[in-house]
């Protein structure tokens, strides 16, 4: 397992130690070796960077899972994106071959799937032809690296892409904005379309990646799609807090975006806001996750219900209390990703499998 103690990682490796897995997990620092081991792992000091401590990890390991990633946004030199999604996932494809693996689950995203404007993105749906984010690039680069080269080296390789993941766990990145909307501030935001997975199930469909997915095959993990307003008014129904958000038009942010990141490369910051991420969240996210349903036998979790335990533990952490509004440039980029979903919940799998190369 790559990436183990990153919060999508950190899941899936619970999820396979709850089902008997023996895993063995790479860690970078000694702290998040420590942390590995009390998620029931065993650690193995490595790096993506380093296909040889990839290689002495997974020796004698029947599966690999690549979860290991850099998502960033607003990069003056996105270039280490490249260098961790691309160039460290053939470290990890390439170390793996080389170990004797059997099989690859990668962990990709939704993103790369390039639906157009205003459609519903499936397995299957041709790319638009243009990247929204360089992060959408550098993940779409991996996934075609994996897919094109794994057979050569022998890999049967399976990609689960998930949408925006959600869950307890998570307070930063697009979970700021669930945060702030949660503590009634979030001020403004773009109603946009948002697609959605609950980590459990994003957890989980890794899983049955390695257990029952395709070679060749990507799997969408997203239960449905819902626009921010109607997001915003079911978080208001879990929380019972009041809250006032305004409702910007879309062709008033990218230009304020744009004056952000101008004014801060000026002074060489990193912009808290740029136009790249606020074209993603301009153009919304719907995606069909219902292939891992009928091929992996995935049950969605409902989003009420994701909301409802995603506060709980926002409250356990104590992060309830009042904070200051996100700016507009915020609450613009957050809508790119948020996700929404309505579907059954998902029914704990308690079998003891494991995945045999043949």
């Amino acid at each position: 397992m790559t990436g183990g103690t990153g919060f999508v990682g950190d899941a899936v490796v619970r999820a396979l130690v709850e089902q008997r897995w023996d895993v063995v997990a790479l860690a970078r620092t000694e702290a998040s070796a420590g942390a590995l081991a009390r998620a029931g792992a065993r650690a193995a000091l490595g790096d993506v960077g380093h296909p040889d401590s990839i290689r002495r990890a997974a020796a004698g390991c029947e599966v690999v899972f690549h979860a290991a990633g850099l998502n960033a946004s607003c990069l003056l030199d996105p270039s280490p994106l490249s260098r961790v999604n691309v160039e460290g996932t053939r470290n990890v494809m390439e170390a793996a071959a080389g170990a004797g693996v059997g099989r690859l689950v990668h962990t990709s995203s939704a993103a790369v799937v390039g639906e157009p404007a205003g459609t519903v993105g499936g397995e299957d749906t041709a790319h638009r032809g243009w990247f929204l984010t360089a992060y959408e690039r550098s993940k779409f680069d991996a996934e075609r690296l994996v897919l094109d080269r794994g057979p050569a080296l022998g890999l049967e390789v399976v990609c689960v892409n998930p949408a925006s993941v959600q869950g307890p766990g998570r307070a930063e990145g697009t979970a700021r904005l669930l945060l702030a909307a949660a503590r009634g501030r979030l001020p403004l935001a773009v109603d946009a379309w948002l697609s959605f997975v609950d980590i459990d199930d994003c957890a989980l469909g890794h899983v049955r990646a390695a257990e029952e997915g395709r070679p060749g095959e990507r799997y969408i993990l997203s239960g449905g799609s819902i626009r921010v307003r109607q997001a915003l008014r079911l978080l208001r129904g879990v929380t019972g807090r009041p809250s006032r958000t305004w409702f910007v038009p879309g062709r008033a942010v990218l230009p304020a975006a744009a004056m952000v990141e101008v004014a801060s490369r000026a002074v060489g910051r990193t912009p808290p806001v740029c136009r790249e991420i606020v074209r993603a969240g301009l153009h919304g996210h719907r995606y069909d996750g219902s292939r891992a349903t009928r091929e992996l036998g995935l049950v969605y979790t409902p989003l009420a219900e994701t909301l409802r335990r995603t506060v709980a533990w926002f409250a356990a952490q104590g992060l309830l209390r009042q904070g200051p509004p996100l700016a507009a440039g915020h609450a613009a980029m957050g809508s790119a990703y948020d996700g929404d979903l309505e579907a059954e919940p998902t029914k704990p799998d308690t079998r003891t499998r494991r995945w045999r190369s043949p």
